[in-house]
C-alpha cells in the first residue's frame, strides 16, 4: 500500500485487535501504526545488528506532514545502511538528557569526595556546587559547554567577588573531572575559563558611621539576622550559614563550632552576649536542624539578600541627600572591623582577639603544643565589651553604667 493522506484516513486496525502497522509500498519499513482509539503514528521499522528488529516513533499523524515523515524515514534507514543503530541512540539521548548536574550524578560525586577530602574542604566544596552551580542543576551535564561555565563564573564573580568565583571554578574542574572518569562526559568544560583578577586581599575597612547606616537597614528577615551576628560574633559567613541548632548552647549563652566547621579545623567557643543572644532566642525552632535557611540546608539567599540591602542604603543615602553611594563591602569585612576595632580601640590583647575571630596565631605550631589554655573568662568579658561598643555604634547611645558596691 501506498500511504497518501487519503488512504492513512481510511486505515483501521481489524476487530479484535488494539493496534496495527500498515507499511508504505515507496519506503519499505516507513508506515503508520493505528490504535484502535484512533491514534496514528508515524514510525519506520529496521533490522538493526544482529538481526533485531527495532522500530522507532517518528511523529504523530496531523501534526507533521506526510512527505517530512516520509523524508525522515529515509534519513534513518540510511544511517542504519552505513552501521548505525538510531533507536539505541535515541534512547542513550534521553538517559543523557536524564543525567543532569544537579540530580543524582552530584549525590554520587559528594558522597566519593567526602571520603576523601577534608571535611572543611568538602564542606566549602559541596557549596560550591549546589548553591554557586544552582543554575546548571537543570542540565544535562553533558549538554554544559564551555560558554554556560564561563557565564556562570562572570555572575559569581561581581556577586560574591573573585575570590569565591576561582574557588568555585575549582570545585567545578574537579566534578567534571570526576564525570570524565565515570564515562559521563567526553572533556571538561571548565578547562581555559579564565580566572577572576584578584587584587590580593581586601582592606576595606567600615566605619561606625557606615555600620550605623547598614543596620538601620535591617529587618526581621534571616539574612538581617545573619548580618547582626556577623557583626557582634565575627564569625564567617558560612559558620553563619550553615548553623545548626545543636551548635548552640542555650543554658551557656554559647556557639560551639566543632573542628569540622571551622577554618583552622580546631573547636571554636563563641561567647553570646545579651544582644546576639537575643537574636538567635528569637528565631523559630520549625524542626529544623539549620538555624538559617528552608528545608534541609542552610542559608543561600545571600546574593539576592546582599542586593536588596545595598538598594535600602543607597535609597536612604539618596533620601538623605547624600550623593556618592556606599563603597562596596562584604560580611567579611565586619571581621576586619571586629579585629580592628577591638585592638585599636578597645585595647583587647592580640591573643584574645584571636580567640574571638577562631584564629590558630599564637598557638601555632610548637607554641601551641605548650600552651593550650583557653581564655574563657577573658574572651567571654571581650565579647560583652564589644557587643557593648556595637550596640552604642547602631543606637547613637552610651551604655548605662553599672554601679558596684564596694565591700567596707
Amino acid at each position: 500500500m501506498k500511504l497518501t493522506p487519503a488512504t492513512i484516513k481510511t486505515l483501521a486496525p481489524p476487530a479484535g485487535v488494539t493496534d496495527k502497522t500498515f507499511f508504505d509500498d515507496t519506503v519499505r519499513g516507513f508506515g503508520v501504526r493505528v490504535r484502535s482509539g484512533g491514534g496514528r503514528k508515524f514510525v519506520v521499522q529496521y533490522d538493526a545488528a544482529g538481526g533485531k528488529t527495532k522500530r522507532m516513533t517518528i511523529g504523530a499523524v496531523g501534526a507533521l506532514d506526510l512527505s517530512v515523515a516520509r523524508n525522515t524515514a529515509k534519513d534513518i534507514l540510511a544511517r542504519v545502511r552505513l552501521g548505525a543503530d538510531p533507536a539505541s541512540e535515541k534512547q542513550e539521548n534521553r538517559t543523557r538528557a536524564l543525567e543532569t548536574f544537579g540530580g543524582s550524578l552530584l549525590a554520587r560525586y559528594l558522597d566519593n569526595a567526602r571520603a576523601r577530602m577534608r571535611p572543611r574542604s568538602f564542606t566549602e566544596a559541596a557549596r560550591h556546587l549546589t548553591v554557586y552551580a544552582k543554575p546548571l542543576h537543570h542540565r544535562p551535564v553533558n549538554a554544559i559547554d564551555r560558554r554556560a561555565v564561563a557565564a556562570l563564573l562572570a555572575a559569581l564573580t561581581v556577586n560574591s567577588g573573585p575570590a569565591a568565583a576561582n574557588s568555585a571554578r575549582a570545585s567545578l574542574s574537579a566534578y567534571f573531572r570526576w564525570l570524565g572518569g565515570e564515562g559521563l562526559v567526553d572533556a571538561n568544560p571548565v578547562a581555559f575559563t579564565n580566572k577572576a583578577s584578584q587584587r590580593g586581599p581586601r582592606t576595606r575597612l567600615l566605619s561606625p558611621d557606615e555600620l550605623r547606616e547598614i543596620w538601620r537597614q535591617l529587618g526581621d528577615d534571616q539574612y538581617s539576622a545573619v548580618v547582626k551576628l556577623a557583626a557582634y560574633t565575627a564569625l564567617r559567613r558560612t559558620e553563619l550559614g550553615n548553623l545548626m541548632r545543636r551548635e548552640i548552647d542555650f543554658a551557656a549563652a554559647e556557639i560551639v563550632l566543632p573542628p569540622e566547621r571551622t577554618k583552622a579545623d580546631r573547636l571554636h567557643r563563641v561567647f553570646l552576649a545579651a544582644a546576639p543572644f537575643a537574636v538567635l532566642a528569637a528565631r523559630q525552632h520549625n524542626g529544623r536542624e539549620f538555624v538559617f535557611g528552608r528545608g534541609r540546608a542552610g542559608y543561600s539567599g545571600w546574593s539576592k539578600a546582599k542586593a536588596a540591602l545595598d538598594q535600602r542604603i543607597a535609597a536612604a543615602r539618596k533620601t538623605a541627600g547624600i550623593a556618592e553611594p556606599m563603597p562596596g563591602w562584604t560580611l567579611h569585612d565586619l571581621r576586619r572591623f571586629a579585629s580592628t576595632t577591638l585592638h585599636d580601640k578597645l585595647g583587647v590583647p592580640p591573643w584574645i582577639v584571636e580567640n574571638i575571630l577562631g584564629h590558630v596565631g599564637h598557638k601555632s605550631g610548637v607554641p601551641g603544643v605548650y600552651n593550650v589554655a583557653a581564655y574563657g573568662r577573658e574572651t567571654r568579658r571581650a565579647m560583652e565589651k564589644w557587643a557593648a561598643f556595637i550596640d552604642e555604634i547602631v543606637t547613637g547611645k552610651r551604655p548605662a553604667a553599672k554601679v558596684v558596691r564596694l565591700r567596707k
